[in-house]
């Protein structure tokens, strides 16, 4: 896939829609960019600056053709990048007509599975939008947005089963502070993606309680383990799970002071109910999502994941997270 001739479209206004804008305006000349309200469409071109998140990114309002209309974003351009919360991906996206996807290029920097079918993103592509599996991709880490709106060195992996199709957003996403490498382990980088966040929300717990980094570190040796056991169960091909799109994306989601999930975890270990949490955040942390679906997902692998049963016996079943943890830590070696 050449993108020389292709137009770009961003979908959604979040902190990790905004920080794709940035990069991408390194080196695409127009991009449209979708956020749900209007009210917000005009602040940023009044103001130059998304009004909610990562509000010191400031943009050139004259390379951005801004919208509110979701069908106008993706019918009039040939890559899609879905950047919303996947709890409000399908509903953010289902008044788009199917037959008008055919031709279409998604990559999904999402992170979280739809939760309406279970299903990660680019599978949810595939079969309920019959979007060609060689048109759906991954933007994945190790990356956060707040550390792309100050330009500090970050590296992104772009996957597809279409290697030259990652490979060309890849050049697209290059830029002084950003370095870009390339995978066609859509499905592996996807899962990873997904239960690293869940892992960041365990890590939040642990560290809410009082546990320190000892603690952490192997529960985060233990979290990779995990991840590997149950990818290898979904999609069983070689890969390194050791790679910066695996282990990496785990270790910033589950150490930095930026993440959303640690920060949502650190509050339930604190005390706070998770309503509380959530209303206190005002932010999306995927990784409450996820563990549901991982955990109804799982009961058809019956797959081994201690630290995914904690959180959510934590987060749904409302175990105490002091007595969840306590008996985890029996678990981990």
């Amino acid at each position: 896939m050449s993108t020389e001739t292709k137009n770009i479209a961003v979908i959604g206004s979040g902190s990790w829609a905004t920080a794709i804008v940035k990069i991408l305006l390194n080196n695409v000349n127009q991009i449209t960019w979708y956020t749900r309200k209007q009210e917000d469409v005009e602040y940023i071109l009044k103001y130059k600056h998304n009004p909610r998140y990562i509000t010191s990114v400031e943009f050139d309002t004259t390379n951005i053709n801004l919208t509110n209309d979701v069908c106008k974003a993706v019918y009039e351009n040939d890559i899609i990048i879905l950047a919303v919360p996947s709890a409000f991906c399908h509903s953010t996206i289902s008044a788009l007509d199917k037959e008008k996807l055919k031709n279409k290029i998604f990559f999904s920097a999402i992170k979280g599975i739809i939760p309406e079918y279970n299903l990660i993103v680019g599978e949810y592509l595939n079969k309920i939008w019959e979007v060609p599996i060689n048109n759906i991709g991954v933007i994945t880490g190790p990356c956060h947005a707040e550390e792309v709106a100050m330009e500090k060195l970050s590296y992104l992996t772009i996957a597809s089963s279409d290697l030259s199709k990652a490979n060309a957003l890849a050049e697209l996403m290059k830029c002084r502070y950003v370095k870009v490498t390339s995978s066609d382990d859509i499905y592996g980088t996807e899962i990873s993606a997904v239960l690293k966040n869940v892992i960041a929300v365990a890590g939040g717990i642990c560290h809410g309680l009082g546990y320190g980094d000892n603690f952490l570190s192997v529960l985060v040796s233990n979290a990779i383990q995990e991840i590997e056991r149950f990818v290898a169960s979904v999609h069983p091909i070689d890969r390194d799970i050791k790679a910066s799109a695996y282990l990496g994306d785990l270790l910033v989601t589950a150490y930095s002071q930026f993440s959303r999930n640690r920060m949502f975890g650190t509050m339930l270990g604190k005390g706070y109910s998770v309503k509380m949490a959530q209303l206190e955040m005002n932010m999306i942390a995927e990784g409450y999502y996820a563990v549901k679906c991982v955990h109804e997902i799982n009961q058809k692998y019956k797959v081994d994941m201690p630290i995914v049963d904690a959180v959510y016996n934590i987060v749904y079943e409302k175990i105490a997270p002091a007595i969840e943890i306590r008996l985890l830590t029996d678990k981990l070696s």
